[in-house]
């Protein structure tokens, strides 16, 4: 491709827990790359998505949500989502319009104040508020002076999506692509499947126990027959939890192979053979040398 022909950046999308982000990246891109659930800081690591219109590669920076962290594991997630937004050529900031002004919110709008990026503002879940509390809050936080444009919009209904790509694709530079056309993610296979995994556990154990858990994916089998043998461990921190997790009999983990099995499926238009494995490991959440199987880069 030559360059002056293409145009390829990265656009960062960063914002508070459950503000939609994972929700807008699949919508931008239109393929699930990030696992969506009604649960905060479901997303651990920062996730690449690519989509191209006409002769623009966008490259979007799928980000953990940031807030108030304590634990090492939770500053990792945070750190992580401020690497991503400083490697963007754009920054958009989604903001839970319902939620609105949070505390969340305003520490991320402190900490993006010393970014020389373009700024684009992002109200998202504008169809659960009223118009007057939209406009006010847009223009509070406009108001502020960081952001060069605002939209209003609805991800999970895909209301809005359209103006903000069409936006993007005129912010980005001219530049060769940097991915091949038809690539949507630079997860790797293994990972992605890890991550469809944790959501099915998201999912079936509701209030229980998900953020004591993570998912390996530990042997990755292409078979003769073009099936994929899957095993995965799940590791939780106590004996306890992992009782939760296989369930009375096994019913639970027998529930989630299935249908963490049947998406992987899709995902790879083969048969799938999956196997869970659930483990103890109690320190998990303090090992940093654990984060990166988890696709989590932690530096001190």
């Amino acid at each position: 491709m030559v360059s002056n022909e293409t145009r390829c950046g990265y656009v960062s999308i960063i914002g508070a827990p459950n503000a939609g982000k994972s929700t807008l990246l699949n919508r931008l891109t239109g393929a699930k790359i990030a696992i969506v659930t009604p649960k905060v800081q479901t997303t651990r690591n920062r996730i690449l998505g690519m989509a191209v219109h006409g002769g623009t590669q966008l490259i979007y920076i799928d980000t953990p949500g940031i807030f108030a962290a304590r634990e090492r594991f939770e500053k990792a997630m945070v750190a992580s989502a401020y690497s991503g937004a400083g490697d963007g050529d754009v920054i958009l900031l989604l903001v839970d319009a319902y939620k609105g002004m949070t505390q969340d919110v305003e520490a991320i709008l402190e900490r993006l104040s010393s970014y020389e990026t373009e700024k684009i503002l992002v109200l998202n879940k504008v169809d659960k508020c009223k118009k007057e509390d939209l406009l006010a809050l847009s223009q509070s936080l406009f108001d502020t002076g960081q952001f060069s444009q605002c939209f209003m919009i609805s991800a999970l209904k895909e209301q809005g999506i359209e103006d903000v790509r069409d936006l993007l694709v005129e912010k980005m530079p001219n530049g060769p692509w940097l991915y091949p056309e038809d690539q949507m993610t630079d997860i790797p296979l293994r990972q992605l499947a890890s991550e469809i995994t944790r959501e099915k556990l998201f999912m079936q154990l509701r209030q229980e126990l998900p953020y004591s858990v993570a998912v390996e994916t530990e042997t990755w089998e292409e078979k003769q027959d073009g099936s994929i043998k899957i095993e995965q461990v799940v590791y939780v921190r106590t004996e306890s939890q992992k009782m939760i997790v296989i369930g009375k009999k096994g019913s639970m983990l027998k529930t989630i192979g299935e249908k963490a099995r049947a998406e992987i499926g899709r995902m790879m238009d083969t048969k799938i053979h999956l196997f869970l494995f659930v483990k103890v490991a109690e320190n998990w959440k303090e090992n940093p040398e654990f984060y990166q199987t988890i696709g989590l880069e932690y530096k001190k």
